[in-house]
């Protein structure tokens, strides 16, 4: 597999021993998550999802850490207008995330790592920095000598000495240079926390750096986030993490693009940020999962009303193949599904193994559905082909996390006699007894699929939006 890295500006082929370690810088729990944030957790969970798929016979793990930035001024300013302690703030805000991406069907990490759970873990990494003449204290804090670490800039591709021309920054004079940033930030309000240099709070760079190095070490496969993280976020944690063990941080720097709002930036100033929440209510799981990697990871996506209602579309199109091959009839000895089946799944892992092309990989999974239900509408779908095809079709559909709503062998045969007894009754044109059954199938959420000879049936996700 080869992806895209930041560092190096190119594809690199995934390396890895005995594990694949992946850390993504998760988010802020001062706010609800957003849909921005759903794009980059909902890539990296389908990238997860397919390097397990690919690994598993081998015995390859893959560990996968997502922090929790539980310490921060947004976190104080918010908890102050809520009038509640930040800690129970950051913990509202924690249970939200997990009710929201749980609902969009997002694998639970191995471990999420907290901020307030890692102060000594950050301080010794401090310790370390000031030990090594790579940070100095201050009356304000400890901070971070940007000019030490000679290769400052590599990922983001800036300079040091226009970064220190253009600084729009706070003007603090005990600083050594404009751009240094802060380790440990001095401060008697809470939360805060003993230190050997004076009770205060980590800043914002250092809790990434700790925990990464804790729970996968140097050198570990893939560290990603969103591209507005590059800077200074992930260029403040090579330099202090590369600092401290003189040792290569991440292998791999993948980041995924921004989320914009018919064309415009998301931002609260415009009222145009979109909550995960109010997006799941609208469009429900798969469509927004769909939607989030409909385009190359990499790049920008715009959020809108066409683009969502395209992937229902695409969505009513994946329930009636994984139906029509439950309920298939006809009855053939021979099979043809072994050709499109290994021509979608080679395309499909094809696709996924050169820089995480979803689009393409989503080609390859739309191409089996439409051959599915192409043959099913014209009855020529046989359960021999049903039963070599569904294993296929579930296995891209697990990948890519799309969930389908589906019945028991038991439900599927009561839906199935259902329909027949209302096929009975449109016979003997007893329509009253016939709505009846039609009234009870609908509260199944049971479409009816007409073929040229035969009816049969689908269960749709209902979508508010629709």
């Amino acid at each position: 597999m080869q992806i895209f890295d930041t560092l190096r500006n190119t594809k690199i082929e995934l390396e890895f021993s005995d594990k694949i370690r992946i850390y993504l810088c998760g988010v802020t729990v001062y706010d609800d998550a957003h849909i921005g944030h759903a794009r980059t957790i909902i890539v990296f969970d389908v990238l997860r999802r397919f390097l397990e798929s690919q690994y598993i016979d081998l015995n390859i793990p893959v560990e996968f850490i997502q922090n929790f930035t539980d310490v921060d001024d947004k976190i104080i300013d918010r908890a102050q207008q809520e009038k509640i302690s930040p800690l129970e703030l950051a913990a509202k805000y924690t249970k939200n995330y997990f009710d929201d991406f749980d609902g969009l069907n997002v694998k639970r990490a191995t471990i999420y790592p907290k901020a307030t759970e890692h102060i000594e873990d950050m301080q010794n990494l401090i310790s370390e920095l000031v030990d090594k003449k790579y940070a100095y204290v201050t009356k304000n804090g400890v901070y971070f000598s940007v000019s030490k670490f000679t290769e400052y800039g590599k990922l983001s591709k800036k300079k040091i000495d226009d970064l220190v021309s253009g600084a729009r920054v706070e003007i603090d004079e005990e600083k050594n240079n404009p751009i240094d940033f802060a380790l440990w930030k001095f401060s008697e309000s809470e939360p805060s926390w003993d230190s050997p240099w004076g009770k205060g709070r980590p800043g914002w760079h250092i809790e990434c750096s700790a925990m990464s190095l804790k729970y996968l070490g140097d050198g570990f496969e893939i560290h990603g986030g969103g591209r507005d993280l590059i800077f200074p976020h992930h260029e403040n944690e090579i330099a202090q993490s590369e600092s401290s063990t003189s040792k290569q941080f991440a292998k791999i720097w993948m980041h995924v693009g921004m989320i914009t709002i018919n064309g415009e930036k998301m931002s609260k100033s415009i009222g145009n940020v979109k909550s995960v929440n109010h997006v799941l209510e609208d469009w429900g799981p798969n469509v927004i999962r769909l939607f989030c990697i409909s385009g190359h990871y990499s790049k920008p996506i715009d959020y809108s009303e066409k683009l969502l209602k395209e992937n229902i579309t695409k969505l009513r199109q994946i329930e009636s193949c994984y139906y029509e091959l439950r309920l298939a009839e006809v009855d053939d000895t021979g099979s043809t599904a072994d050709i499109v089946v290994n021509e979608c799944t080679n395309e499909f892992n094809s696709a996924l193994n050169n820089d995480f092309n979803t689009p393409l990989a989503l080609a390859a999974y739309y191409k089996l559905i439409r051959a599915v239900n192409s043959a099913a509408a014209e009855e020529k779908l046989t359960v021999q082909d049903a039963r070599r095809i569904l294993p296929a079709f579930e296995h891209m559909s697990d990948i890519l996390g799309i969930k389908i709503l589906k019945v028991s062998d038991t439900e599927k045969n009561e839906i199935n006699q259902m329909i027949k007894k209302r096929d009975e009754y449109r016979i003997q044109k007893n329509y009253e007894e016939a709505d009846d059954i039609r009234a009870k199938i609908a509260e199944k959420n049971i479409i009816f699929l007409d073929h040229k000879n035969r009816t049969t049936w689908v269960k749709q996700e209902k979508i508010k939006a629709e």
